[in-house]
């Protein structure tokens, strides 16, 4: 596979965006606030299984199940990831962390908060 396939995140960075996906966490999952979220997805892989952009979040509180495979690194912000028995990570700008399918609990965002993020369906 030619070196053109590997995808820079700086690179991604320099191109132009595409208007954001807004959207809000559903109102069954929402816990506290009124987070806005916007995602730039500057990836998507041909088969659709990998994505690849920008998230960003205003204050809140939802809880979260994952069945897909995420990894991210925090950009701007503070945010508190929590597992159902409470246990809790800080979120700050250079956190790099992978959240696996099957994990539950809340995403707290206390200041808002941008990631870029690797999305594997």
């Amino acid at each position: 596979m030619p070196i053109e396939h590997v995808l820079l995140f700086d690179r991604l960075r320099q191109l132009p965006w595409p208007e954001p996906e807004e959207g809000r966490p559903d109102p069954e999952k929402l816990l506290s606030g009124e987070p806005v979220n916007r995602t730039w997805n500057l990836y998507e892989s041909p088969d659709g299984k990998l994505l690849a952009g920008v998230w960003e979040s205003e204050p809140g509180k939802w809880r979260i199940a994952y069945d897909e495979t995420e990894y991210c690194t925090i950009l701007e912000g503070h945010s508190i990831l929590a597992d159902e028995e409470g246990q809790t990570l800080d979120l700050h700008p250079g956190t790099s962390f992978l959240i696996p399918p099957g994990f539950k609990g809340t995403w707290e965002v206390v200041e808002r908060t941008r990631k870029e993020y690797v999305v594997y369906l």
